[in-house]
């Protein structure tokens, strides 16, 4: 194998792993918005919810599809973002932490996705993708941060959500670190 055919063959391979990252990540992110919808039961949250949850599924869809049409298929993500957020913070119960984990997950994959579009040499078609990705996440971070604000104040605790995004940004940024490490690894090659 020549040396180019193999820098493109690592290229390829980082560009599937990379895309079935975000693929798993949306997915596992319906689950908290699933788990949501369970818990919060008023009309404003349940309609909001539901186009959020579409969103996350579509998201994975338009990774999934993004993914075959480099024909490959998705690869299995058992230790991604959410896996490592969840195996730290465990599954918050209560409706304000579950809201504040919300948040800091979007923040995360719209800064994600925003800096893959800065990168040099992104296809057109991964460009479209991210676009639209990120469009959707700014919509979610804002009515997920004034929701879970609104509980908090209702509740009598007007601090509890900002405490809570704290204590997950610090989680995030701790299994930020790792990833990036990890994907220094296997992404040097193509660089």
């Amino acid at each position: 194998m020549s040396a180019a055919t193999e820098d493109r063959s690592k290229s390829f391979q980082y560009e599937v792993l990379a895309y079935s990252y975000y693929r798993d990540a949306e997915l596992r992110g319906s689950n908290l918005i699933y788990r949501l919808l369970r818990i919060l039961p008023d009309d404003e949250s349940q309609i909001l919810l539901s186009e959020h949850l579409a969103d996350e599924t579509r998201h994975a869809w338009l990774w999934t599809e993004r993914i075959k049409e480099l024909g490959a298929a998705p690869v299995p993500i058992t230790d991604g973002y959410q896996v490592r957020i969840g195996k730290r913070a465990g599954l918050p119960r209560h409706p304000v932490d579950l809201l504040a984990l919300t948040v800091v997950v979007e923040q995360r994959a719209l800064k994600r996705y925003v800096e893959h579009l800065k990168r040099d040499d992104v296809p057109e078609r991964t460009q479209e993708v991210l676009r639209a990705v990120s469009k959707d996440e700014g919509w979610h971070i804002d009515w997920v941060r004034k929701k879970g604000r609104d509980i908090a104040i209702e509740q009598g605790d007007p601090e509890r959500f900002e405490e809570a995004l704290e204590r997950y940004r610090m989680i995030d940024r701790e299994v930020w670190a790792e990833l990036e490490d990890l994907e220094s690894v296997w992404a040097p090659a193509v660089n």
